[in-house]
């Protein structure tokens, strides 16, 4: 079986890449830079340069593949949901001229909304497209990833996270590397056909207050969170240098999920992953803070 994995440098992706070079395959990788990648990992595996925007090197890339882990791009132009719909237009093409059978794509908490959920929206409309090609697909719907707090790093070592959010609205909350687990198992696994929806809620389902709660414990730093306007998150997205059009997009993740919003899939075993937010912290945020004050 020949398994091609996109963004394999990403937070989920390089976990990806390792299990499956752990489990015996020599997965194709798709990349734009491979000196990304990291020097151990180089020799095992086979690199494609590829623009994921790019629809004819995508299906050049994945000839001859037979499962495929997608993730659309992260974009930073003034229209992410066009650059969204130029990477599925990518995948769906790489599927149908390829008859790729079997693709897992890493999709979202919130996709099953449809619209109204910012840059979840991309991942809806990948989710769709992908079902209409009538091949065996497992959407990953995946809560909110830890690593997202990396992002924050100036504001944890001054002790205040800002949020839009209310903060106690629980959400889930997710390892990036379970994420890869539950990516990599269904890659391999023969037991599931059809369209499937895998939700990947971590351990626990957290609100931002219970966030601060864990991170004072886990840095040994007093962190508060603290919510604010919309507008005024708007103006902190501008100040960092997006564009209009991102801006608007990031905000409606939250907007667009903070009214009344309930996940398609409930907690279970099958969407509860092991990893606490409070261990991934410990490990990776507690050096970068305290080292850093």
């Amino acid at each position: 079986m020949q398994i091609a994995v996109t963004t394999p440098t990403g937070n989920v992706g390089r976990h990806v890449v390792a299990m499956l070079v752990r489990a015996g395959f020599r997965p194709r990788v798709l990349l734009r830079d491979p000196d990304r990648l990291a020097p151990e990992i180089r020799n095992e595996v086979d690199v494609a340069l590829v623009d994921q925007f790019d629809a004819d090197s995508v299906v050049a890339a994945t000839r001859g593949i037979d499962s495929l882990f997608w993730v659309d791009p992260t974009t930073g132009s003034e229209d992410p949901l066009a650059d969204y719909a130029r990477a599925t237009t990518s995948v769906v093409r790489a599927v149908t001229d390829n008859r790729i059978g079997r693709i897992v794509f890493q999709s979202s908490v919130g996709a099953e909304k449809r619209h109204g959920a910012g840059e979840i929206d991309g991942l809806a409309r990948t989710e769709t497209a992908l079902d209409d090609c009538d091949v065996h697909v497992t959407h990953l719907r995946c809560g909110y990833f830890f690593t997202n707090l990396e992002l924050q790093l100036d504001a944890l070592r001054a002790g205040t996270l800002q949020v839009i959010l209310p903060l106690d609205q629980p959400m889930a909350w997710v390892a990036p590397r379970d994420i890869a687990e539950v990516a990599t198992t269904r890659l391999l696994s023969p037991a599931w056909s059809g369209r499937c929806v895998q939700a990947v809620h971590g351990p626990a389902d957290l609100t931002w207050r219970h966030v601060a709660e864990i991170l004072t414990a886990a840095t040994g730093r007093r962190i508060d969170v603290e919510r604010i306007t919309d507008d005024t998150m708007r103006s902190r997205l501008h100040q960092a240098g997006m564009t209009d059009g991102l801006v608007e997009a990031v905000l409606g993740m939250s907007t667009g999920l903070r009214e009344n919003f309930v996940p398609e899939q409930r907690r279970s075993v099958r969407s509860t992953t092991p990893t606490t937010l409070a261990a991934w912290a410990y490990d990776h945020l507690r050096h970068r803070i305290v080292d850093a004050s």
